[in-house]
């Protein structure tokens, strides 16, 4: 049967085609439709006609792949249960080596300690020591971030320059807030006039390449109460944070089919406050929580899902040239 001779909206083919490629029996299909309205032989032919199209059938073909793949990734998360693996480590004393045979090869997320004490950051950073240091300085924020639910995929609609010593009043006034934000992508580093910030950190010592470029580093500022929705990463990063606390929730990359992608590297999902009948397959993931102290380093392993919220006035430094032969492991957006 043709599409053109069918009595269906345009809706309910589409609707047919995927649901039949990921393999909804025909029986439940047929009731979905009747559920709808549709008469009940109607929905037979329909069903029959969509299981025949070869347009079908050969996405059927790939969506068997896709089971095998997902079959693979969730025996990969019982492996990851079994193993005990199941809270977000906390580890001081960790040597290079360790790091990237347990951590970084192993996949692993951890919270580094001791890495970063001899950092003067540690010592010096304020928001009154970058109001009297940088306050000249033009700097990138993202703004109007509550009128926007996807500001976190669609950056270019937020940008504003603004002084330094502007954005430090607004965050030293706003008291909670996600309404702004200074984030990676605004690329502040980069600005000349933050060199003698940058002087301030170190990089971890056999874990992060020495030189520490402005490329090699960003950096986020921002009140209390900023909140980086649930994403990944397409490359290994290490998150040191300076001033404040923030809460993490962690998701393992292999659990993708239960995080609801969207826009490829974002979820559907609000990890704060996760609706059970919108999505149900989020409650069957793997969540890792905790709580990024002051003078502590998180590593956040390639495409691992994770959402952030700032408890108090914050400063994170972000790294993500790792010190081995090859170079960080990147994640290949598809096409």
């Amino acid at each position: 049967m043709n599409r053109e001779d069918s009595r269906l909206a345009m809706e309910w083919h589409t609707w047919l085609a995927e649901n039949l490629a990921l393999g909804v029996s025909a029986e439940d299909a047929q009731q979905v439709l009747v559920n709808a309205g549709v008469e009940a032989a109607l929905a037979q032919r329909e069903v029959a006609a969509a299981q025949a199209h070869p347009y079908v059938v050969a996405a059927r073909r790939i969506g068997r792949r896709y089971e095998w793949l997902e079959a693979l990734s969730d025996l990969y998360a019982e492996l990851h249960r079994q193993s005990g693996a199941l809270t977000l480590e906390k580890r001081r004393g960790v040597s290079p080596e360790e790091f990237f045979s347990r951590y970084y090869f192993g996949h692993r997320p951890v919270v580094l300690q001791g890495f970063m004490e001899d950092w003067p950051a540690m010592r010096r950073w304020s928001l009154a020591d970058f109001r009297e240091r940088f306050g000249d300085v033009e700097v990138e924020v993202m703004t109007g971030r509550d009128g926007n639910p996807d500001h976190a995929s669609q950056p270019d609609k937020h940008r504003q320059v603004m002084a330094l010593r502007d954005y430090v009043h607004r965050v030293e006034t706003a008291g909670e807030s996600n309404d702004f934000y200074m984030v990676p992508r605004n690329e502040n580093w980069k600005r000349d006039g933050l060199a003698r910030l940058r002087e301030d950190i170190r990089a971890p010592a056999g874990i992060i390449d020495p030189e520490l470029r402005p490329d090699m580093t960003t950096l986020l500022l921002g009140p209390s109460g900023t909140v980086t929705p649930l994403h990944h990463d397409n490359m290994n990063v290490l998150l040191g944070q300076v001033l404040g606390r923030k809460q993490v929730r962690l998701v393992p990359s292999f659990q993708r089919h239960l995080v609801y992608p969207r826009h490829g590297t974002f979820s559907a999902v609000d990890a704060a406050s996760p609706d059970p009948a919108r999505f149900p397959l989020y409650g069957e993931a793997t969540v890792l929580e905790g709580v990024v102290e002051p003078g502590e380093l998180l590593f956040l392993p390639v495409g691992w899902w994770h959402w952030v919220r700032a408890l108090d006035v914050s400063a994170t430094v972000t790294f993500h040239h790792f010190q081995l032969p090859g170079g960080n492991t990147h994640l290949r957006t598809p096409q």
